[in-house]
């Protein structure tokens, strides 16, 4: 298995190699060169496995330059009980009849981001060992909520690696930001822009693809490598738990085989629904991939228009990690629809840069609305949603699982699609404690933070996770804030170069 750029079919790359660089040099993204089937006995085989054994078995048909010793030293470390408080890694609840939630988010930083940035780490030293490389590793990332905490908890002291994480300064709710700022390490960064998560990420991109500052860090002997789902390494595992899902549903007799399930994915940078797409196209049974956006709603309008367009207001919502205009992976599931058309990505791709927006082919359009469907809601039907789901079936969700429950709901209104439905539940309702109470009890009933985490508790009979128990004592460690033109200037000062 070789891995593609998208904007240059002729890079061609190992699995190890597309992991360290993160991002191709054009700034394209790296695909992998075919699509890995599985058949209806490899899925059942899949569901009498452990979750480690799972995902090395999807491991094993992606990283075909890494030994088995080599896949398994990463599963069998990344997806363990010292890691995640749940034996399962990822717990399948039955919501009612037909609707089932995955929640992703046992992990030490208690996201979905977790289930694959506690091996990112893994598979990257792994592969800094395979190709032989004397450098020191510097990750970069941009976060709107979820991935900085889970990136940093992933590389803390990890040895050879440096991380830097910015996030927009008012975008990411108190818990969010509080579990940044008190990291521990003495290999973290963490630092606040002045702006939006788009702002963040354009400039880490910006940074990523400078000849000028890659050939600072070489001559340093360190080079760039990314965390964030641009990274192939950190979509790989996202697809483990679809493959995982169905395994499991089938192996408890909730579905019969061959019988086609939906996935309902809350998604801003598409890398989560990307994963469903690859899973659907790996030979699990998929019906229909419904995408799930807040206000920010532009890939609501694209997948519904075929136009994607960031010139729009940008709003900050209760569901921050999809507070996003520019949905990076994207562009690889645009790449797969044109055939690996790498000249039409590079177009479309240039028009999003210098105008702020493109229009896909009347194919493609067709395509998409095959694969997917697409709604959105604002705050105040989320709110509802966290109420409602609350009060019939005593289940409390975070305000990002509210979104894709809404929306998996008006799916059902409009279609009268009753398939069963897998909805990703990607963050603790601790995480957004202040929304979730407000919205399950109305009005302001507990001022202090950690209050409100305490009425949760009782409301919902959820364990308040250690990691964000102990977060109340922790001394802060990270209060930089910089305008986002200051990006490059800033992470050259922080490697003292």
């Amino acid at each position: 298995m070789f891995y593609n750029s998208t904007r240059n079919n002729s890079v061609k790359v190992t699995s190890a190699e597309a992991i360290i660089q993160g991002i191709s040099f054009e700034g394209g993204l790296f695909v992998p060169d075919s699509i890995p089937k599985l058949t209806a006995d490899d899925i059942k085989k899949i569901g009498d496995m452990k979750y480690a054994d799972r995902a090395f078995y999807i491991f094993s048909k992606y990283l075909t330059d890494f030994s088995e010793t080599e896949i398994h030293y990463c599963t069998d470390n990344a997806y363990s009980t010292k890691n995640f408080d749940t034996e399962n890694i990822a717990e399948l609840v039955k919501l009612f009849d037909g609707a089932y939630m995955l929640e992703l988010w046992h992990g030490p930083t208690c996201a979905f981001k977790d289930m694959a940035l506690q091996i990112l780490p893994y598979f990257l030293t792994t592969s800094v060992k395979k190709t032989k490389l004397d450098k020191k590793i510097v990750i970069l990332v941009a976060t709107s909520g979820d991935t900085g905490k889970a990136a940093l908890e992933g590389f803390k002291d990890v040895e050879g690696t440096s991380i830097l994480v910015f996030y927009p300064q008012d975008g990411v709710s108190p818990m969010q930001k509080r579990q940044m700022k008190t990291q521990e390490g003495s290999n973290v960064g963490v630092c606040a822009i002045k702006g939006n998560f788009d702002d963040c990420q354009n400039g880490v991109k910006a940074i990523f693809t400078d000849s000028e500052v890659k050939e600072t860090l070489s001559s340093n002997g360190m080079m760039f490598s990314s965390a964030n789902s641009i990274n192939w390494g950190r979509l790989v595992p996202q697809i483990v738990y679809y493959v995982s899902s169905y395994a499991e549903l089938l192996k408890k007799g909730e579905i019969s085989e061959g019988e086609k399930i939906n996935i309902a994915v809350p998604t801003g940078n598409f890398g989560n629904i990307l994963a469903g797409y690859y899973a659907k196209h790996m030979g699990v049974p998929v019906n229909k991939l419904i995408c799930a956006s807040n206000i920010n709603k532009v890939l609501t309008d694209f997948i519904n228009t075929g136009v994607y367009d960031r010139n729009r207001e940008f709003y900050t919502t209760v569901s921050p990690s999809m507070d996003i205009l520019i949905s990076s992976n994207l562009e690889r599931l645009l790449y797969l629809l044109t055939d690996k058309n790498d000249s039409l990505i590079r177009e479309w791709f240039g028009k999003l840069s210098t105008e702020g927006r493109y229009e896909v082919s009347e194919s493609v359009k067709e395509k998409l609305s095959e694969e997917f469907w697409a709604g959105f809601c604002d705050d105040t039907e989320t709110k509802k949603t966290i109420h409602d789901i609350y009060e019939k079936y005593s289940y409390t969700c975070d305000t990002h699982t509210a979104v894709a429950v809404k929306v998996y709901g008006d799916y059902v209104a409009q279609t009268g699609d009753r398939t069963k439905t897998v909805i990703a539940s990607t963050a603790s309702p601790y995480k957004f404690s202040d929304t979730v109470l407000e919205a399950i009890e109305g009005g302001e009933t507990v001022a202090d933070e950690y209050g409100k985490v305490d009425r949760i508790a009782k409301l919902s009979g959820i364990p308040v996770p250690t990691s964000l128990s102990e977060l109340k004592d922790k001394p802060e460690r990270f209060s930089d804030s910089i305008d986002k033109s200051e990006q490059k200037e800033y992470v050259l000062g922080k490697l003292g170069i």
